[in-house]
């Protein structure tokens, strides 16, 4: 890994690979270093802000080395269904890419567990992960154990809030109508970010979702 000061209170961590962030991440909830308030996960970093007052960021960033990957940890901010209509412009595309019925796709999109590995584009979007099952909570179809989706050669100007997604790794929702660029299999209308909510965003950090498939 390599650690960067970000500013005078805060440290960026840089590792190769999303399971690294996953691993790192959890491994830091667990046992935060002292000083540490605060730990914002990316696709390949790991922020680490400190409280004002903590004069030694090097100290934390020993901590840091010295901290061993965890697997992902239960959800910490309860499970959360989201109800979606599986008639997305892009599923026949998609179905199309990886040589399955699409049928087969919505089957394994609703089996399985994802988590909220982290945040980002714009504010409530959440970038959603498969969950690994344990031996003990493991469902009897496949889980989604697809291929990376690449992301649409031309991105659309417009896409409508609450679309469903798929794109490289990960699933997301859009919680408003912006730009985007990737593959829209459904849409849901639950609505993921609120501005006067509390919280805003249901799609966080620590949250596990359940797909769930409702008539056209």
């Amino acid at each position: 890994m390599r650690i960067l000061a970000c500013g005078d209170t805060a440290l960026l961590v840089e590792v190769d690979a999303l399971a690294d962030v996953l691993g790192l991440t959890a491994a830091l909830r667990a046992d935060p270093p002292p000083g540490v308030v605060d730990i914002v996960s990316a696709a390949r970093t790991v922020l680490l802000r400190c409280a004002a007052k903590v004069s030694d960021l090097a100290a934390i960033g020993d901590a840091v080395r010295a901290r061993r990957p965890l697997p992902s940890a239960p959800s910490t901010a309860g499970l959360l269904q989201i109800p979606v209509r599986y008639d997305g412009e892009d599923l026949a595309e998609v179905a199309e890419l990886i040589g399955l019925p699409a049928g087969e796709i919505v089957r394994r999109h609703t089996a399985g567990s994802w988590d909220v590995a982290f945040r980002g584009f714009t504010p409530g979007f959440g970038y959603l992960v498969p969950r690994t099952p344990t031996v003990s909570s493991m469902p009897s179809p496949p889980t989604w154990a697809l291929p990376e989706i690449p992301r649409r050669a031309s991105p659309r100007t417009s896409v409508p809030a609450g679309s469903v997604a798929l794109a490289d790794c990960y699933t997301g929702v859009y919680p408003r109508m912006s730009p985007g660029g990737w593959q829209l299999i459904g849409r849901t209308e639950l609505p993921v970010f609120d501005a006067s909510r509390d919280p805003p965003a249901l799609l966080r950090p620590g949250v596990t979702v359940r797909f769930v498939e409702v008539a056209s």
